[in-house]
């Protein structure tokens, strides 16, 4: 069966590489650009040329485009939404990027409710249950179908625990879960969990312990202030997407077993997750063993060291708020 790929967004910064890497996904037949910016014709004209299997097709705002990118898609992938400009507020972003997500879950409840739904539109902690709060207003929420795509948190532990213990091509070696939320103390390395394990000795140092983690989670600012306030991490977002998007593909359509990804998704009345966190959340970014429905089974978060449940605990300060920001933007609006 053919597989159509719908990408939101699809002529911006994380978009345009984002898109350039599912046309080389050899699963993908048909790849569908949607942007409320009319460049975005010319990104399917250009990658279109290689040659892999996804025909792809730009969609603007003006034709029914959402409706034509969406119908008949099985996976769809959010990088939409604005980054932030000098002189606005971290509400001004908010209600932006909130009010696309909200406009574009709409369409998916309207043209494709039954597809998987990868959200990298941020902040994700609050627009994953945005989108959610629409597609339950429609009546079509499957929380094994909606994602709050973390990967980028996943691949910087790996790169930077390489580099932290002086052994940077390494990187690719190393599988760490990183749970809670995507953004600043929300972001949970498990470093402890780390497969193959990290040596001891970087445990031992308590403040290269704590550096590590730092970098971890604000690991965009490095690229902020590397682009001198020109750029954010795009291109490493749209590989980390794609990763992430890959593994779905092989789980999902492809009968590949045993794939566990961490990803933010709906956990509320999770008894495993509500244990380890002391809270029933909503959300929470936890390691999915991904399949043909999508979420086919939470794994547990494990022990956690102490110095990991500090970070547990400055996670909870800030997310349970995000959620229902998200939430609370969709009942307190008229869709």
């Amino acid at each position: 069966m053919g597989l159509k790929t719908a990408v939101l967004g699809a002529a911006g910064g994380i978009g345009q590489p984002l898109a350039l890497l599912l046309k080389q996904n050899p699963a993908i037949t048909e790849l569908a650009l949607f942007d409320v910016v009319p460049v975005v014709k010319g990104v399917p004209a250009d990658i279109g040329h290689v040659d892999t299997p996804a025909v792809t097709t730009g969609y603007v705002k003006d034709e029914d485009g959402l409706k034509g990118a969406l119908t008949g898609a099985d996976l769809v992938v959010i990088p939409a939404g604005v980054p932030r400009k000098p002189g606005m507020t971290r509400d001004d972003l908010f209600n932006i990027n909130a009010g696309i997500v909200r406009d574009l879950a709409q369409g998916i409840a309207d043209f494709c409710p039954k597809a998987f739904v990868l959200i990298i539109s941020n902040p994700v902690n609050s627009t994953v249950p945005i989108a959610a709060e629409v597609l339950k207003a429609a009546g079509v929420f499957d929380p094994k179908r909606v994602f709050g795509v973390t990967t980028l948190d996943v691949v910087r532990a790996s790169t930077m625990s390489a580099q932290a213990i002086g052994k940077p091509n390494s990187a690719p070696e190393y599988t760490i879960p990183v749970v809670g939320g995507h953004s600043g103390v929300t972001i949970l390395p498990l470093l402890s969990q780390a497969q193959p394990a990290l040596p001891k000795s970087l445990f031992d140092d308590e403040a290269k312990l704590k550096e590590l983690v730092k970098r971890i989670q604000f690991g965009g600012d490095e690229v902020v202030q590397a682009k001198a306030g020109a750029g954010s991490a795009t291109l490493s977002m749209a590989y980390a997407g794609y990763k992430f998007a890959a593994q779905l593909i092989s789980a999902a359509f492809e009968g590949k077993t045993g794939v566990v990804a961490p990803s933010y998704v709906y956990v509320k009345g999770n008894a495993d997750v509500t244990k380890a966190i002391g809270q029933d959340l909503a959300f929470f970014s936890v390691p999915v063993e991904l399949g043909p429905n999508g979420v086919e089974k939470v794994h547990p978060l494990g022990d956690l060291t102490a110095f990991e449940k500090e970070l547990l605990e400055a996670c909870l300060g800030e997310l349970p708020g995000s959620i229902s920001k998200g939430e609370s933007f969709i009942q307190g609006s008229k869709l």
